[in-house]
């Protein structure tokens, strides 16, 4: 197994690859899956085991005899040899997960024990896993659309028409856009039997019983952030760092900073002249005299919409990370001239050190006095109405019964904040600009989730956590791939499984609190991060920059409407679009959301004319 074949180097942070059972007929299917580039990594009968695109320092691999095999793709923070003792130890593939929970980072895990192959991703969901069958075997992959091009599938519409809602809810969005795939969740693990024929998934992640304290529980969520960043710094050598001024990436810049990399700080100011952004992160500086500051010139970075027509990213799913393309990945080829290797975000902090009000619903019984005071100042602070914060309150519909109703409501407008808030999350909706069949569609869709859909946890508090971490984390997988293409990974530290379960532990009632703002990640980063830095209590929106961006670049919008894909398939009205391209500042644009449509059009014009693998590397 020790034996690589690659005709050419993937992209840092690009890794992705095919799982194959050590079957001939499973070797034979392999072939379809190599390109020029991908690489191989083999069985112990020399058949292949794992093909696709990694770099030297992406992948750790061992091997005990001919019946173990185990292999890390991604950030684990493991060597080989730590590797191969766990594989001479390994006995069952329960033991092997118990072991995988220990370590930091971001990883797929891959084992085949006795010809029994086992892939898993991680549970934030920023890592994924698929199967499908090809000639009687089944396939895994981390990426949907490597077994679609090997089907030879195209997009599924119904898939596409479930996408363009408003938010696409739980668990709809884990669909992949082709038939014929199966999704496996991120709390489940993939297994396949050793002739290759049968798949099940098996549950390998549970979130944590949210009854630690915050005094107990901050130290654990600090040793759970320093662990994330070393896992990325431990190697020394040049790592940028956002340093925005919030607390989140501050916090990770002051990590990096304790490390053996030299660290270069990036701060991008925002245009509104109310954004303390830049006033915080010089602050913060100020106690990092040992990390390179830039500032960049916020007039010349990209604004919202930026250069909608020239994405050219092969994903396997539309994401709305394609309106802020531009503006996560310009400064990356800057910081590559400074020698960084990997850049760090604060992304995932709002998602995790915070948590949602949603808890409120069931503390509202059961600790009706205490839910009482907190929920007044939630009013006050997010401008509640009292009779929506009352209704909100009083709705114990299952979750299935609200997924059929919203499938019911698909026109109606958005509801008060607080229902979501409080409630399963934000309904979906349809806008004006959506056809009747993708209507049909997407309702059609609802109603058959709704028979058989299960919260992600019965507390709709829980269930609004993990619903958030993982649509973050599905927008963040995304954005790893355009910048991987720049030649300067990113990594977000805040959405390792670790960082997650510290945080999802401690109660709620101390974690969201309308009185204190993130009192958890405060208080986990006391004496490292400068107390001044830690009182900051807000945040900025950039709404400014996302109005301007919608009113400069509304040519690239029309031109996207022009001669639409969504609108060929039937699935919008061409010509509502391009009148709302041509007045920006309508009423209508103020009530809907453009950004789940754009996203499935800019999927479409990017997948066309794809008849092999995902590119990768840099242009």
């Amino acid at each position: 197994m020790t034996e690589l074949h690659e005709s050419a180097a993937a992209g840092p942070g690009d890794a992705y690859c095919s799982v194959f059972p050590d079957r001939a007929d499973a070797a034979a299917v392999a072939r379809s899956f190599s390109h020029p580039g991908t690489r191989t990594l083999e069985h112990a009968s020399g058949r292949p085991w794992l093909v696709g695109r990694w770099r030297d320092d992406e992948i750790v691999h061992a091997r005990a005899g001919t019946s173990v095999a185990l292999a890390l793709i991604g950030c684990g923070d493991v060597d080989a040899a730590t590797l191969r003792r766990t594989a001479n130890r390994l006995r069952d593939l329960a033991a092997l997960d118990t072991w995988a929970r220990s370590l930091p980072g971001s990883f797929h895990l891959l084992a085949c024990v006795d010809g029994r192959l086992h892939v898993r991703g991680t549970a934030s969901g920023l890592r994924l896993v698929f199967h499908t069958e090809i000639d009687g075997m089944q396939i895994a992959a981390t990426r949907a659309d490597i077994l679609a091009t090997a089907l030879g599938s195209e997009p599924d519409p119904a898939q596409i028409a479930v996408r363009l809602l408003w938010p696409a809810p739980h668990p709809l969005y884990q669909q992949p856009m082709w038939r014929g795939i199966t999704a496996v969740a991120p709390e489940d693990a993939l297994e396949v039997s050793a002739d290759g024929r049968r798949a099940r998934h098996t549950r390998w992640w549970t979130p944590p019983q949210p009854d630690v304290s915050l005094a107990a529980g901050a130290p654990k969520v600090r040793a759970a952030l320093v662990e994330a960043v070393a896992a990325r710094t431990r190697r020394g050598g040049v790592v940028s760092c956002d340093l925005s001024g919030g607390l989140d990436s501050t916090s990770v810049c002051f990590l990096a900073d304790r490390s053996p990399a030299r660290v270069v700080a990036s701060t991008w100011p925002g245009r509104d002249p109310a954004d303390t952004d830049l006033h915080w992160a010089r602050q913060a500086a100020r106690s990092l005299p040992d990390v390179e500051h830039v500032v960049w010139d916020a007039d010349a970075s990209p604004l919202v919409y930026t250069e909608l027509l020239a994405v050219d990213d092969l994903l396997d799913e539309p994401t709305i990370g394609v309106m802020d393309r531009s503006r996560v990945l310009h400064h990356l080829p800057a910081l590559a001239e400074r020698g960084s290797r990997l850049h760090l975000t604060g992304i995932g902090g709002d998602h995790v050190a915070w948590c949602s009000e949603a808890y409120y619903h069931r503390l509202a019984r059961t600790r009706p006095l205490f839910a009482l005071r907190q929920l007044r100042g939630f009013k006050a602070l997010w401008q509640w109405p009292l009779g929506g914060t009352l209704r909100a309150l009083a709705d114990n519909r299952p979750y299935g019964t609200w997924l059929a109703d919203a499938g019911n409501r698909l026109r109606d407008p958005l509801p008060d904040t607080v229902a979501a808030g409080l409630g399963w999350g934000m309904p979906p909706r349809l806008f004006a600009w959506m056809t009747p069949e993708a209507e049909e569609l997407a309702r059609t869709a609802l109603r058959e989730s709704a028979q058989r859909a299960a919260p992600l946890h019965p507390d709709r508090g829980l269930h609004s956590d993990l619903e958030q971490i993982r649509s973050c984390s599905r927008i963040i997988r995304q954005w790893d791939h355009m910048a991987a293409r720049t030649g300067v990974p990113m990594a977000s530290p805040f959405l390792d499984d670790r960082v997650i379960e510290a945080c999802l532990a401690v109660r709620p009632t101390e974690r969201v609190t309308p009185w204190q703002y993130k009192p958890l990640l405060t208080a986990a980063m006391h004496g490292i991060v400068p107390e001044p830095c830690l009182r900051r209590s807000n945040k900025a929106a950039a709404s400014m920059d996302a109005a301007d961006g919608l009113r400069r670049h509304r040519g690239d919008l029309m031109t996207l409407w022009e001669d639409s894909h969504l609108a060929r398939m039937g699935l919008v009205d061409a010509r509502t679009l391009r009148r709302l391209a041509e007045r920006p500042a309508t009423r209508q644009l103020r009530d809907a959301v453009l950004y789940s449509t754009i996203a499935a059009e800019v999927w479409l014009r990017s997948r066309t004319g794809v008849t092999h693998g995902p590119a990768s590397g840099p242009k």
